[in-house]
């Protein structure tokens, strides 16, 4: 039996949880008190207006009971706006506020700077080739 560090899969995990850990801590060092998941859900209803909650937590990889976390504490921090949708009362209308917005893009100039501290030393080519490769990865596992 191969030793577990040996297994791609092993190293592709590795890889996310350094690179999230990473991150999480370019943040802090920049004295944003937002955590990476966060700013995620955030990003993703502005690029999606009216996106649903069922929608955002397929969209950021996370279980629907972890969105509704996050989309609590964003409202708590006042980032988001969680109002009744106008016809369904079932349904909620998030919008980010004003302040949401100038979080997201203190954490884009950050971003942009620990992504390519994390690519450093990687070709075009081999970025390019990794992601040919998981999305093979993606497309095997999900027929």
């Amino acid at each position: 039996m191969k030793r577990t560090s040996s297994v791609l899969f092993y190293t592709i995990d590795k890889a996310i949880k350094t690179y999230r850990q990473f991150a999480q801590s370019q943040l802090k060092e920049a004295n944003i008190d937002i955590t990476i998941d966060q700013w995620l859900v955030l990003s993703t209803i502005v690029e999606q207006p009216g996106i649903s909650q069922t929608d955002i937590a397929e969209y950021v990889f996370k279980d629907s009971a972890s969105v509704t976390r996050i989309i609590e504490k964003l409202v708590e921090q006042k980032y988001l706006k969680r109002n009744f949708h106008e016809t369904d009362r079932r349904m909620i209308s998030l919008k980010v506020t004003i302040k949401g917005i100038d979080i997201i893009r203190k954490v884009n100039r950050v971003v942009l700077k620990y992504r390519a501290t994390a690519q450093e030393g990687l070709t075009k080519k081999e970025i390019d080739g990794a992601k040919e490769t998981l999305q093979k990865i993606i497309d095997n596992c999900s027929k």
